[in-house]
C-alpha cells in the first residue's frame, strides 16, 4: 500500500469512527456532515425501500435516531477501504447493543471526493446473517 492510499484509508476511517462516536451519543451530526446532499442513497435492513436523497435520509434519522439512540461501546471489525483517485469503498462489520436495538451490521459506505472533501455517496446497513436475529415485535427497530 502506498503512502497515498494509507493516508486516505486513515482519513476513510476516521471520518467513519468520528460519525459513529457521535451516533452512539445519540448525536447524528456526524453521519449528517458526512452524507453527501447532493448525491446520496441509502439501504437499512428495516426500511423497504431505498432512500435516494439527503432531505430523505435527514427527515428519517431526525425522527428516528436523534436522541434515541445510544450504546456504552461498539465493535468496528475488520474495516477495509478500496480507493481511486476520486471514490473510496469502505467496508467494515458493527457490533453494538444499544438502546434501541443489537446492531450487527455489514457497512458499505462509498465516498467520493466533493470539493477537495470526502463525502458518503451511498450507504448501505445489511443485518449480519438475518436468520440469527430475534425480530421482536413489541421493539422499536428503527
Amino acid at each position: 500500500m502506498s503512502k497515498e492510499n494509507d493516508a486516505l484509508t486513515k482519513k476513510i476511517i476516521g471520518l467513519e469512527k468520528d460519525a459513529l462516536n457521535k451516533w452512539f451519543k445519540g448525536d447524528t451530526s456526524g453521519y449528517l456532515n458526512i452524507w453527501s446532499k447532493e448525491n446520496f442513497s441509502y439501504f437499512d435492513s428495516f426500511k423497504a425501500q431505498r432512500i435516494d436523497t439527503y432531505t430523505q435520509i435527514k427527515q428519517f434519522v431526525l425522527a428516528n435516531v436523534e436522541g434515541k439512540l445510544f450504546a456504552d461501546s461498539y465493535e468496528f471489525k475488520a474495516p477495509r477501504v478500496q480507493a481511486s483517485d476520486d471514490m473510496a469503498v469502505l467496508t467494515y462489520q458493527l457490533f453494538a447493543d444499544t438502546s434501541l436495538n443489537e446492531m450487527r451490521y455489514n457497512c458499505i459506505e462509498v465516498y467520493q471526493r466533493e470539493d477537495n472533501d470526502w463525502k458518503v455517496i451511498h450507504s448501505t446497513w445489511s443485518v449480519i446473517r438475518p436468520m440469527d436475529m430475534n425480530f421482536e415485535p413489541n421493539k422499536t427497530l428503527v
